[in-house]
């Protein structure tokens, strides 16, 4: 008898549990998985201890290690998201790793302590060659391109909330433009090789689709995908089980089968084609319009470069994708072996339109891994003006790296189309997350940038980071990428207006510029 009530009071709490866990709304793996989840919690509150006898390191985990994790689920959850006792890398052998060099004097800096965390770009998107729509990004991290259907309705919600709750902007992902984009953060609209969103009925480009849905929308900037990190050439993949009705609709693709964008656009089929649909697409919507590669051959760039050095025809920004970004769904051989990593890319890159005195008149924008304070101030030294963040912002909103994107069952609904799945998502809650990880990282920008005495982090050069070759050799970020005098920073004109408008604390840098 004893025993049995013991029995019901345990299955009483059980259910107790089950029930809390089905009803709360702060955590999503709780909500899908009720009672079994806080086992997930439970080996995440020991495994400092459990990794005392256990092999694999807070370092070790890829794409992301654990200490890279907890940082930003702690930046979003506004937990104390400083590490004790020291540093776990092994910084007297490692190879390979960036420091930056502290200054002793500066001048005036910002507050670092802002709660908004002001950020602005340093430059005018659009502002050099003159489009109507021309502005100021009021923040130098935005949100990378994932798509609805790569990711479920709630999580899109969420992450286009945290972006008008930070002051950031959303790009759409290739696969059009959802009702889930329409929460009030600011849009990059992408276009891909399927034009979803803006294409007929045999997938070719409609222009005027694509100004009905620019109209409808608070769109800041066209984004032209030719390629990304995780699968350069090859196309987006959209697997058949996240194909929902709703999504087909959007997309305007069968129901239920893997909807495989084409490797290459039909709206244009070289260098001087592309730069006419560029001006075409800026022309009759007046916003600022770029592309975004990842980086192989560079002779596609040489090409851009050369042409845009007429000064008839360019892009206003090129967003450079390492070849470590992520996917929802690609070959392994294309993720592992396809693509140079970001660094290498987006130097070449840089380097290209830097010889021919172009630098200040595009925006650079960088995405792979960028969404951790210390690759973030690399990209700026290497002359990134904004980076994109992804799975970062996944991360943010609940992603526990399980690596199931590419099956529809993500275990914290994020990238899903599974109603069960998708439910555990709060929007709400998220997009607050997401908020307060966004401003977080730029407030570590701030910082990391006065600890160099500079109040913005365009203003950091390559030559304030050095790279460790073990214990025995150092160079600078500027001779390991063959970087020559001035490259990586901003012209005089630029870094006196930015650090200008830093000074007067502007409230909307993000009104149209005229």
């Amino acid at each position: 008898m004893h025993a049995r009530r013991i029995g019901a009071a345990a299955a009483t709490a059980v259910a107790l549990l089950a029930a809390r866990d089905l009803i709360q709304k702060r955590h999503a793996l709780l909500r899908n998985f009720p009672v079994i989840g806080h086992a997930r919690y439970l080996l995440e509150t020991i495994g400092p201890e459990l990794r005392q006898y256990i092999v694999t390191s807070n370092e070790e985990e890829r794409p992301f290690s654990r200490d890279q994790r907890t940082w930003i689920y702690a930046s979003a959850k506004e937990e104390n998201n400083y590490f004790g006792f020291g540093t776990e890398v092994d910084v007297e052998h490692v190879q390979g790793h960036a420091y930056l060099k502290q200054r002793t004097f500066a001048g005036t800096l910002p507050d670092a302590h802002d709660p908004q965390a002001p950020l602005p770009s340093a430059k005018v998107l659009g502002g050099p060659r003159g489009r109507a729509r021309a502005f100021r990004p009021a923040s130098v991290v935005n949100i990378s391109a994932m798509s609805f259907g790569s990711l479920s309705g709630a999580a899109i919600t969420a992450l286009n909330k945290g972006a008008a709750l930070a002051g950031t902007m959303h790009n759409t992902g290739e696969g059009g433009l959802s009702p889930y984009h329409r929460n009030g953060g600011d849009l990059v609209l992408q276009i891909g090789t399927a034009y979803f969103g803006c294409r007929n009925e045999d997938g070719s480009f409609n222009l005027d689709k694509l100004k009905d849905v620019v109209s409808s929308a608070p769109v800041r900037a066209i984004e032209i995908k030719l390629s990304q990190g995780a699968k350069p050439g090859l196309g987006g993949m959209l697997p058949g089980a996240k194909v929902t009705p709703e999504i087909a609709g959007i997309r305007g693709i069968p129901v239920g089968k893997d909807c495989a964008s084409p490797s290459r656009h039909t709206a244009f089929s070289d260098v001087d084609s592309m730069l006419d649909f560029v001006e075409l697409l800026a022309t009759e919507t007046g916003l600022p319009v770029g592309v975004k590669s990842a980086v192989g051959e560079t002779g596609f760039w040489q090409e851009l470069a050369t042409l845009m050095a007429r000064g008839d025809r360019g892009v206003d920004f090129v967003t450079i994708d390492g070849g470590e970004g992520g996917t929802g769904a690609a070959p392994r051989i294309f993720a592992d072996s396809v693509a140079l990593p970001f660094r290498m890319g987006f130097s070449r890159v840089y380097g290209t339109f830097a010889e021919l005195g172009l630098t200040d008149d595009l925006t650079f924008i960088g995405s792979g891994k960028l969404g951790l304070p210390e690759n973030a101030a690399v990209a700026f030294a290497l002359g990134a003006d904004m980076i994109n963040v992804a799975r970062e912002a996944m991360l943010s909103i609940g992603c526990i790296q399980s690596q199931k994107c590419h099956t529809d069952r993500c275990p914290t609904g994020i990238a899903t189309q599974n109603p069960w799945l998708a439910r555990g998502l709060d929007p709400t809650s998220k997009a607050t997350r997401a908020a307060v990880y966004l401003r977080t990282l730029r407030r570590e920008l701030i910082k990391v940038s006065a600890a160099v005495g500079v109040g913005h982090p365009a203003l950091i050069t390559a030559n304030d980071i050095e790279i460790m070759n073990g214990d025995y050799e150092a160079r600078t970020l500027a001779g390991v990428y063959g970087y020559k005098d001035g490259w990586g920073e901003l012209g005089p004109h630029l870094a006196d207006e930015i650090t200008a408008l830093l000074a007067t604390k502007p409230t909307a840098v993000q009104k149209p510029a005229v």
